[in-house]
């Protein structure tokens, strides 16, 4: 029996299939890949870095997705096994015991005691003072200064670092080579003597080993101090940042699933077959864009709100209830974003049902959904992608927003947005409590560029009018 119950929740489910569908077409279309457009983006050292960084976001939501129930110590009479209600996930225990250490409240970062005085009693008089803080610096003299001592603990990360970076760099190097050692070889001589215009492998691995180096050395520092502070119930702020990662990928992915289908759809049967179609569509994108989108979205939210509480018995955790309304929040804002996207393929296809080819296949009675398949949908490819990159940044951003509003995911689960709506209240403290914002800000800032350069370098090569 294993001392843990898996636990997958709706957006662990369709996230792992994303994934899952995402390396199958990678693997069956690696031939076609290798001459395909888009690897220009590797060629692009601006776009291999912000691959990395993203890379590494997905990673972080990856393990945030691996789920479970502990089993607890106490057994039922009949011998059968209890689980905890409480759901964690493999990023828990790698951050452990992050999430359980609280301080009584706000702590400066890298503070080796409290931010404001405390009251205490001292020989029957009440006394104020900054209390040692609980969890943080326990083995640091305090007569050793803060700077020192975190030098020694990021030197401390190197080893790590260098073992994490020969072991992936390994299995990388064996995944884009297949074993081969002529291939090994050509792949070194591509690194220490790069090709102007081949794929940029060493801005890869000076890309690869600095966010190892940063992952490794954020990590030995959480262990000795609460590196972005603590919040009013004392909490670390860079768990809470860290665990934030994974509500903003899953906005960002999940809600491109649910918006691509309808705008392709629509706007493929709108672009080519027209008349009647096409008004219908039209007035139904056109009818739904003149509504505030945030009005809309609200309304839908609240609405499940009301839905949930009157079926509470449907979710076995407090986790699975805070899962089930992020899941439900990608659906709605799917359902209210494709309309831009379903104008920019309408407007396409329009274009493409024109062309000789198009026409041609027409005369000779191919049936239109043949034509569809075969000539309109291989020519939206570059829209779609470059639209789904470019809009993944602006869903992140789209969760902040309804999160601080209060329309956006449940407040129990760690969000930027979430971080944000929190931190209003303590800009307005004196002395200001600042921390909690700018490691929402940092966090979210370097995913949200990573994904922009992303896109812009995504553009670069797919866009037609750049060919050549």
């Amino acid at each position: 029996m294993m001392p843990f119950k898996i636990d997958i929740l709706w957006t662990d489910a369709v996230f792992f299939v994303l994934l899952a569908s995402i390396f199958i077409l990678i693997f069956f279309q690696r031939k076609q890949m290798k001459h395909a457009r888009w690897t220009q983006v590797f060629k692009n050292k601006v776009g291999m870095s912000s691959a990395v960084v993203l890379f590494f976001y997905l990673c972080i939501a990856f393990l945030d997705s691996l789920h479970f129930r502990p089993e607890l110590s106490q057994r039922l009479p009949n011998q059968e096994t209890l689980y905890a209600t409480q759901v964690e996930s493999v990023l828990d225990l790698i951050l452990s015991p992050l999430d359980v250490q609280m301080e009584t409240t706000y702590a400066a970062p890298f503070a080796t005691t409290s931010f404001a005085e405390e009251p205490h009693l001292v020989q029957g008089q009440v006394v104020y003072d900054f209390e040692p803080l609980r969890y943080t610096a326990e083995h640091i003299p305090p007569d050793t200064p803060t700077l020192t001592e975190i030098s020694h603990i990021m030197r401390a990360a190197l080893p790590l670092t260098g073992l994490l970076t020969a072991v992936t760099l390994v299995v990388i190097f064996f995944l884009v080579t297949l074993g081969s050692p002529t291939r090994i070889k050509a792949l070194f001589i591509r690194i220490i003597r790069p090709a102007p215009r081949g794929v940029c492998w060493r801005t890869f691995m000076i890309t690869w080993v600095l966010m190892l180096f940063l992952c490794t050395t954020l990590y030995y520092l959480s262990r000795h101090y609460h590196i972005f502070g603590t919040d009013k119930i004392g909490q670390d702020v860079f768990y809470q940042a860290v665990k934030s990662i994974r509500t903003g990928v899953m906005i960002g992915t999940l809600t491109t699933l649910v918006m691509l289908p309808f705008a392709l759809l629509m706007g493929t049967l709108a672009g080519y077959f027209r008349g009647v179609i096409d008004d219908v569509i039209q007035y139904t994108y056109m009818t739904l864009s003149s509504i505030p989108g945030i009005l809309l979205i609200a309304a839908s939210v609240l609405i499940l709100e009301v839905f949930m509480n009157q079926h509470a018995q449907w979710f076995a955790s407090t986790a699975a209830r805070a899962d089930a309304r992020l899941f439900a929040l990608c659906v709605i804002l799917g359902l209210t974003s494709w309309t831009s996207l379903c104008r920019l393929i309408r407007a396409e296809t329009l274009k493409l049902r024109e062309l000789d080819y198009v026409l041609a296949a027409q005369a000779l009675g191919v049936r239109n959904l043949m034509i569809i398949l075969k000539h309109i949908f291989p020519n939206l490819l570059h829209i779609i992608l470059i639209t789904i990159v470019l809009d993944f940044s602006g869903l992140v951003l789209a969760e902040a927003v309804l999160s601080y509003i209060g329309v956006g995911v449940d407040p129990s689960m760690q969000s930027f947005g979430n971080m944000i709506n929190s931190a209003r209240l303590e800009l307005a403290r004196e002395p200001t409590v600042w921390w909690p914002l700018a490691a929402a800000f940092i966090f979210m800032f370097v995913l949200v560029l990573a994904a922009n350069l992303f896109a812009d370098t995504v553009r670069d090569a797919l866009d037609p009018r750049k060919a050549g």
